[in-house]
C-alpha cells in the first residue's frame, strides 16, 4: 500500500469460524487494508483472532454475540473503535464504528448488519419487518448529524434499484425489494448525501449482484440481488478510484451466500 491509497472490503461471511479458511484465502488473494465482516455469529472471545494475526491484520474491532449476527472490522492499519450503535434497540450486535489511524487517518468506517426483516412485508403481521424499518429510521437520524468523512459498509439487506434484482416485478412484494424498504433506505441516503460507490463505479443498469440464495445458486440461475453496499460521504466518494465484486468466492466449497465487495481510494 502506498501512502496515498486505501483499500476497503466488506463481506457477510455467514459464520467467521466456519469460514475462517475462506476469509484467509480472500485476504491472501485480494489483500485489502481493511475488511469489514458481518454475520460473524460468534462472541469476541471465540473470534478466530489467530487467523487474522498470522496474516498481518493485527488491528481488530469485534462486536459479536453467540450464534447470531455480529460484526468485525479487521485491519492492517491502526484503528480505534469509536462506537457501537444499537439501532435495533434490543441489544443485538449489528454495528461497530472505527476511526482509521496511520495511512487512512481521519476516515470513519462504519460496519453494519441491517436486519433481514422476515418474510412478510407487513409491520402488523410480521414484527421483524417493522424492526427493520425502525432500525433504518434510527440510522437516518444518526446520519443527519455526521460531521466527518465517513464510509458505511455492510449487508443492508435491501436491493434499492430495479436493476439490483434479477426480476423487479416478481420481487416487489418480497422483503428486501419492497417499495417501503426502498423508500426508507432512500431517506437514509438523503440524510447525509451518501454516494453509493457500487453504482458510482458500476452504473445502473449494469449487473451488480452480491447475494444469491443457497436454494437457487446451484441451478446456475443468476437469481441475484444487490444486498451489500459501500457508501461514502461526498468528499470521500470523489476519492474512490475503483470498486469490484469478488464473485468467484460464491463458487468456493460451502461458501457464504454473499460475496465480498472491494473499493479502492486515493486519499
Amino acid at each position: 500500500m502506498s501512502a496515498a491509497s486505501l483499500t476497503l472490503a466488506t463481506w457477510n461471511i455467514n459464520s467467521v469460524r466456519l469460514r475462517a479458511d475462506q476469509v484467509a484465502r480472500f485476504l491472501r488473494e485480494e489483500a485489502p487494508d481493511v475488511l469489514c465482516l458481518q454475520e460473524i455469529k460468534t462472541a469476541e472471545a471465540s473470534f478466530p483472532h489467530d487467523v487474522f494475526e498470522a496474516l498481518g491484520y493485527t488491528h481488530r474491532a469485534v462486536h459479536g454475540q453467540k450464534g447470531y449476527h455480529g460484526v468485525a472490522t479487521v485491519s492492517r492499519l491502526p484503528l480505534r473503535e469509536v462506537s457501537r450503535h444499537d439501532w435495533q434497540d434490543n441489544g443485538e450486535a449489528r454495528h461497530v464504528g472505527v476511526e482509521l489511524l496511520g495511512a487512512g487517518q481521519g476516515v470513519i468506517l462504519e460496519n453494519v448488519y441491517i436486519p433481514a426483516g422476515g418474510d412478510i412485508p407487513d409491520r402488523e403481521a410480521n414484527p421483524k419487518f417493522g424492526q427493520k424499518l425502525d432500525f433504518l429510521e434510527r440510522m437516518t437520524r444518526w446520519a443527519g448529524a455526521i460531521d466527518r468523512p465517513t464510509v458505511i459498509v455492510g449487508d443492508f439487506n435491501i436491493a434499492p434499484l430495479d436493476c439490483d434484482v434479477y426480476d423487479h416485478k416478481a420481487l416487489l412484494k418480497v422483503v428486501s425489494h419492497t417499495p417501503e424498504e426502498v423508500a426508507t433506505l432512500g431517506r437514509f441516503a438523503d440524510a447525509h448525501g451518501w454516494v453509493d460507490l457500487g453504482r458510482k463505479h458500476i452504473p445502473a443498469p449494469q449487473r451488480n449482484y452480491s447475494w444469491w440464495s443457497y436454494r437457487s445458486y446451484w441451478r446456475e440461475k443468476d437469481q441475484g440481488r444487490r444486498l451489500d453496499h459501500m457508501w461514502a460521504s461526498p468528499e470521500l466518494a470523489v476519492q474512490s478510484q475503483g470498486h469490484r465484486m469478488a464473485e468467484h468466492t460464491r463458487r468456493w466449497d460451502q461458501p457464504s451466500d454473499h460475496i465480498p465487495l472491494i473499493t479502492e481510494f486515493a486519499l
